[in-house]
């Protein structure tokens, strides 16, 4: 298993990025040469020598890494299995652990906010502004190969996008289509998620098969996730976090979202993953080529070490609200209403637990 993959399936479960990074640290740890025991020699004892001099113990990798540290979620429409289709970022989340990093903090940008998208020499697009969602799709055009998008372009335009917007510096990400999710959910033998409304599933069928579309829309019968605490199975989990057309919409998505990385973290918590290198490469291998992953240059035992003290249960879900964008009576989009937009400026400034206190509702509590 490569360093490369591992941190990426650490930055997917963002919370757990720490307790993975652990293991690698417990892995290469344990595999070090073992000192050669010691036992009784029929040798002559060695004239004395000079005692060597002690060396100052070499600092722990990511040392240098104090926080606070951004970590850009990615996930991108399953239809990037069709040749030429670009990539749109269906899901944008941030993990956001600040300096310290004895704590942190997942929120979500909606797919649809309006924002500016600079220009992106890779991909001959001039900028302008648009939906969040384009960033992947424009940055990933490969110039006289339409046919072979880029989906690791996409990020960088998207990564930058999200910086200029938010103010924060993106330590490093993940990209994982919804296929890769399914399958790490079957992985990890399910998981167990509290559903907050009723939700009927746009797109599948009780026995997880699709719903036939047609001109008009969807028709046949359809998976209903009813309130209450849930075993989901992969395409079950993922069919739930995909819904928007419920109470709430797309803010109510975002927040299932959230909520369904949280139950994935305590999850693998419950079942020692996190502690058990087999289960973790098998995770990782479940995952394949569904996942991208860019690390800003920096190497995984860094962040093994640098977050190995983040406690698991101070994951913090904040929703920022949001109003639709209209103009001349159409609809454009969405932005982030002055309460979501102060957040940002008090996590930038180390304030976002006082402002957390100060505005409950930010918090999702279950």
């Amino acid at each position: 298993m490569t360093r490369r993959r591992l941190l990426g399936l650490a930055v997917l479960v963002a919370a757990l990025l720490v307790a993975t990074g652990a293991v690698v640290t417990t892995r290469l740890v344990a595999n070090r040469p073992a000192a050669p025991a010691a036992g009784p020699t029929t040798a002559p004892p060695a004239p004395p020598t000079p005692a060597p001099t002690t060396a100052s113990p070499a600092p722990p990798p990511g040392a240098d890494l104090k926080g606070p540290l951004n970590l850009l979620l990615v996930g991108v429409d399953t239809r990037v299995s069709i040749p030429g289709w670009e990539p749109h970022a269906d899901a944008v989340l941030l993990l956001h652990v600040p300096a310290g990093l004895d704590r942190a903090y997942l929120f979500s940008l909606p797919r649809d906010l309006v924002v500016d998208i600079p220009a992106y020499p890779k991909a001959r697009y001039p900028g302008g502004r648009t939906k969040l969602t384009h960033a992947m799709s424009y940055g990933s055009r490969v110039p006289g190969d339409k046919a072979h998008p880029s989906t690791a372009q996409g990020y960088e335009l998207l990564r930058t996008t999200v910086s200029r917007y938010t103010g924060l510096r993106i330590d490093a990400g993940a990209v994982i289509t919804f296929g890769g999710f399914d399958k790490l959910v079957d992985t990890l033998g399910g998981v167990d998620l509290y559903v907050d409304q009723r939700v009927a599933s746009r797109h599948r069928r009780p026995d997880g098969t699709m719903r036939t579309l047609t001109g008009g829309g969807y028709v046949g019968p359809q998976m209903v996730y009813e309130k209450g605490t849930r075993h989901l199975t992969g395409w079950q989990a993922l069919d739930y976090a995909r819904q928007r057309y419920t109470a709430g919409g797309d803010y109510t998505r975002q927040r299932h979202q959230q909520q369904l990385l949280r139950a994935l973290a305590r999850k693998i918590l419950d079942q020692g993953t996190a502690r058990d290198p087999q289960r973790v490469e098998q995770v990782v291998a479940a995952l394949g080529r569904t996942l991208v992953y860019a690390g800003g240059g920096r190497k995984l035992i860094d962040f093994a070490y640098a977050l190995g003290g983040l406690p698991a249960d101070r994951l913090t879900l904040v929703v920022l609200p949001g109003a639709g964008v209209s103009s001349g009576g159409a609809y454009r989009g969405e932005q982030l209403k002055p309460l979501g937009r102060d957040f940002l400026t008090a996590l930038r400034g180390g304030r976002a637990d006082a402002f957390l206190a100060a505005h409950p509702s930010l918090r999702v509590r279950n």
